[in-house]
């Protein structure tokens, strides 16, 4: 027998819970606040720049504090969710963001913002995975999968795109601060829901945390992200925080990570072509947005607005496309072509020019990139998490959620660093330049797209689902 046979039938799956469905509209409400502060802080940063007297130096800082506590610390998250229950997790996640939201609105100076969007990160990083492998060990029945991971799917592929049309409005028409504010509400509403109505559960026997595991992944994912901004010596030390870690993993009794979780070639598949994916979206994100307020003189709720066509494409890749063919196709055969679609978006945009008409080339782009990227991210969360022992459920979430985080920080940072080397380079108008810059920056994008297509292709093997009958 094999190891991953053995590891799928240490099991057998408990009968399904009948308030699973309702469980599943508070999870994805809470998915959704997670999605949402990836960007909505995004479009309202100038204004707070503004209020709290930041440099141009530190803005990025708001950003990159949250992805850097996020990023570094999912591990952990989904460590702590499979050991103290996920319900509990659940909860204290949704707590701990909502109080780091208010802080973070309430903030009189720049420091206090900066520090309040790690403390989100913090939680998030406990929220995320918790939330994912809730999913993972309530819907098991092909179908009803289908139907889980198309919630979960179009809330990743999308909701970034929605954080910057809710950040536009609620910047132009109340304040700046009221982008931290949203998460309250929005907290309470899905930590009464997942009080009511998630199972309750004790979690695993208590076991000795690998807390060298935690110190070396935090430590090398958080040098590997800045590395983009701060040279290649923190790109060498990440990389060997991170071979330390793989080592230290192998060794030890009660790992962070089992490495049989990455060994599992359709789960490191799934994890590779998340990153890839997400890596593309997000630059498309970094550069539209500056293309429609800087070039394009939009203001920021023309450009939130200018965003809903990929929202939309997103929504219907993941209900028409994704959520329908899952129960008959196998995994890559939607996940390849998806990333190939976002690959073909991404190249429209290596055509923009200053005086480049939204209609034309743009939103075209934006509905390439939402079809694609949600028949990328619908079947691989279902595929990174499928087959788990539920003992294992949270880590295994917070890996493919890993992957996500990193993925888009790693990759937006490295093509906003060679859009302003091109930029730099260019000997023209400064409008021109810009667009220059991006168009370059977007080339590497499609083959950042293509890599994912490939690796779908390739390392994914596993069948389409087999039938389920009542």
């Amino acid at each position: 027998m094999s190891a991953a046979t053995a590891e799928t039938q240490t099991w057998t799956a408990p009968p399904p819970d009948s308030r699973r469905w309702t469980a599943l509209a508070f999870i994805a409400i809470a998915q959704l606040m997670i999605a949402l502060d990836a960007t909505i802080v995004s479009i309202a940063l100038p204004s707070a720049q503004s209020a709290l007297g930041a440099s141009d130096a530190d803005r990025q800082w708001v950003v990159t504090a949250y992805a850097l506590a996020f990023g570094g610390l999912l591990l952990l998250g989904g460590k702590v969710a499979d050991y103290a229950g996920r319900k509990r997790a659940f909860l204290i996640g949704l707590a701990g963001f909502a109080v780091a939201s208010a802080i973070g609105g309430a903030a009189p100076n720049f420091a206090t913002l900066v520090a309040a969007r790690a403390l989100q990160g913090a939680f998030a990083a406990l929220l995320a995975p918790t939330a994912l492998s809730l999913l993972a060990v309530s819907f098991t029945q092909p179908r009803e999968r289908a139907t889980a991971f198309a919630v979960y799917g179009s809330i990743a592929g999308s909701g970034a795109a929605i954080g910057l049309l809710l950040g536009g409005a609620l910047t132009q028409y109340l304040a700046w601060r009221w982008c931290l504010y949203v998460n309250i509400p929005i907290a309470v509403m899905a930590g009464i829901g997942g009080w009511l109505v998630l199972p309750a559960g004790s979690g695993r026997a208590k076991a000795a945390l690998d807390l060298p595991g935690v110190v070396l992944a935090a430590g090398g994912m958080v040098a590997l992200v800045y590395s983009s901004t701060a040279g290649i010596g923190l790109l060498a030390v990440g990389g060997l925080l991170l071979a330390l870690f793989v080592f230290r993993e192998a060794r030890t009794a009660n790992p962070l990570l089992p490495l049989r979780i990455l060994t599992d070639r359709n789960r490191g598949g799934s994890y590779i072509t998340v990153a890839m994916a997400i890596a593309g979206m997000f630059g498309a994100f970094l550069f539209l947005t500056y293309y429609l307020q800087v070039v394009l003189q939009f203001t920021p709720l023309q450009a939130g607005l200018a965003f809903l066509p990929m929202t939309i494409a997103s929504q219907a890749g993941s209900w028409l496309i994704a959520s329908r063919l899952m129960p008959y196709v196998a995994p890559r055969a939607l996940m390849a072509p998806g990333a190939a679609v976002a690959a073909a978006g991404m190249a429209l945009l290596t055509q923009l020019h200053a005086d480049s008409a939204y209609l034309t080339l743009v939103l075209p782009a934006e509905v390439l990139l939402g079809l694609g990227i949600s028949c990328v991210m619908v079947p691989a969360f279902s595929t990174a998490t499928h087959g788990i022992d539920p003992r294992e459920a949270g880590v295994a979430s917070a890996t493919v959620n890993t992957a996500q985080q990193i993925g888009g920080s790693l990759g937006t940072a490295l093509l906003n660093s060679i859009a302003i080397s091109a930029t730099a380079a260019y000997a023209g108008p400064r409008a021109a330049a810009l667009v220059h810059g991006f168009s370059v920056a977007t080339g590497w994008g499609v083959v950042i797209l293509l890599v994912g297509a490939i690796a779908a292709a390739v390392l994914i093997n596993t069948g389409r689902p087999a039938p389920h009958r009542v």
